[in-house]
C-alpha cells in the first residue's frame, strides 16, 4: 500500500461530493434543531454517526445520548452529552419514549434558563 497525501484525499472527487452533501444536507438540518438526540451504536462507530455528533458538538447543540442497557459510555461522549438515557426500545418502547421525552424536557428547560441568563447579562 502506498502513502496517501492529505491533499490527495481533499482533492478526491468522491470526498468532495461527500463533503458537499454534508454541507448542503446535514449541516442545515442540524442548524434547525434545538437538540441532538442520538442512539449510540454498539460496536464499530459509523462515519455518519461520528460526523453528526461532531457537528452537533461544534454547533453547541445539547446532545441526548441514547444507550442500550449494559453499554459502556466512552468518557469523551459522557463529557459532551447533556443527558445519557438508557433505553430498551425493543423491549419497552413506551418506557423508552417516556424517558426520551423527560430528557428532552430537562434539556430544553436548561437551555431556556441559559438563554434567559444570557439575555439578562446583555442588559447589565
Amino acid at each position: 500500500m502506498g502513502t496517501v497525501k492529505m491533499d490527495e484525499v481533499w482533492d478526491d472527487p468522491e470526498y468532495q461530493a461527500w463533503e458537499k452533501h454534508v454541507r448542503d444536507s446535514v449541516v442545515p438540518l442540524l442548524e434547525e434543531t434545538a437538540v441532538t438526540i442520538t442512539l449510540i451504536p454498539r460496536g464499530q462507530t459509523g462515519i455518519k454517526f461520528a460526523v453528526e455528533l461532531g457537528l452537533s458538538i461544534m454547533m453547541d447543540k445539547p446532545i441526548i445520548a441514547l444507550v442500550q442497557p449494559g453499554m459502556s459510555i466512552p468518557g469523551g461522549l459522557a463529557a459532551v452529552a447533556a443527558e445519557i438515557v438508557e433505553v430498551d426500545i425493543a423491549r419497552d418502547p413506551e418506557g423508552a419514549q417516556r424517558s426520551i421525552a423527560d430528557a428532552f424536557a430537562r434539556v430544553m428547560h436548561t437551555a431556556d434558563r441559559h438563554i434567559s441568563l444570557e439575555d439578562s447579562d446583555d442588559n447589565c
